[in-house]
């Protein structure tokens, strides 16, 4: 489909449009004459989204106020979720990601969308024991943001098979840029000379940069082929986790974090710090999640999306990691000793 003629038809409709991925995506579809609508809680939020982008205050828990934001819209990229925060309770996870998704799909459904993007996440697969995965490997989803998410991605497919609605899953990798912190922590360590590596063996991660993300999502958004089917978008490699912190000690130019330490003290002293922590609604200084950082391998195959979508994700991680690091810098947030130049 054209992308300027499809951009003069029916509104598309962004969830998650003040977040990190959302706000990239939203700016791009503006950028190339899209109508954009945005569902927000609050219009204040959304101070940051390019003028003319049509803001929606609803709760999308809330099945009347989404019905009514979808009237008129023809694609819907729902990036939406409730994310990992370990003083979250199991509920809120359930409520936002398997609930407020049914309430999207059904005013979809009702309202005659021509595309609906989902977007999951490679997490529904778990610890990859052996990697690369693709498509087809099993559900094994560990914590609760990955049970909820994979929840809303089978009932998403569902819509697809049962009522017709022309859908389509996305399950992107980590995913990183400017403007996002969820690397930050890891840059800070690195920067320190703080970083250590937990596990006996080195784990991989498989990162995306947010512009290649955003290709991935909008070719999901117009391609005939995307239709009924799930693929995950990722970065064109996926590394071990010691080799990306080395990537990041030469950009700051500090010493390669090297120090490995067992991982079972560290599970068990996040298992004990959530117990007492999370009935009270405080984040804990550490949990199990951090430590499945170290542990749990994520490498997939992007393969399918390429064949099909013609999907090419063209910045490589050294590039990827350089700009985020500028961002960061820029922002005040990292102040290494030292940066190395890379051109």
């Amino acid at each position: 489909m054209n992308g300027m003629a499809h951009a003069a038809g029916r509104p598309v409709l962004v969830t998650g449009a003040t977040g990190f991925t959302g706000g990239h995506l939203v700016r791009a579809l503006a950028e190339d004459g899209y109508q954009v609508r945005s569902i927000v809680r609050t219009a204040s939020k959304a101070r940051d989204l390019p003028v003319g982008v049509d803001v929606r205050e609803a709760d999308i828990t809330n099945p009347a106020e989404v019905a009514r934001a979808m009237e008129g819209v023809g694609t819907v990229y729902h990036l939406a979720a409730a994310y990992r925060e370990a003083s979250h309770r199991e509920e809120g996870y359930w409520r936002v990601n398997v609930g407020a998704t049914r309430n999207l799909l059904e005013a979809a459904a009702a309202a005659g969308v021509e595309r609906f993007v989902h977007c999951s996440t490679v997490g529904v697969h778990g610890h990859i024991a052996e990697p690369p995965a693709d498509e087809t490997a099993a559900y094994a989803p560990g914590d609760a943001y990955q049970r909820t998410k994979c929840e809303a991605e089978i009932m998403a497919l569902s819509y697809a098979r049962n009522r017709g609605l022309p859908l389509t899953v996305a399950r992107p990798t980590a995913i990183y840029g400017p403007g996002d912190r969820r690397l930050l922590k890891m840059f800070r360590m690195v920067a320190k000379g703080t970083f250590v590596m937990l596990g006996k063996r080195d784990s991989y991660y498989h990162m995306v940069y947010v512009d290649d993300l955003i290709q991935g999502l909008r070719l999901l958004g117009s391609h005939p082929a995307a239709v009924g089917e799930v693929f995950i978008l990722g970065g064109d490699r996926y590394y071990p986790l010691q080799t990306i912190a080395g990537m990041i000690a030469d950009l700051l130019g500090v010493r390669r974090p090297w120090l490995r330490l067992p991982a079972a003290p560290f599970q068990l002293a996040g298992s004990l710090c959530e117990a007492i922590c999370v009935p009270f609604g405080i984040e804990p200084p550490i949990y199990r999640r951090r430590v499945d950082f170290f542990t749990k391998s994520r490498a997939f195959s992007i393969e399918k999306a390429r064949r099909i979508l013609g999907y090419n994700p063209r910045v490589p991680i050294e590039a990827g990691l350089r700009h985020t690091l500028d961002w960061y810098l820029r922002s005040g947030l990292v102040t290494p000793r030292s940066v190395v130049a890379v051109e």
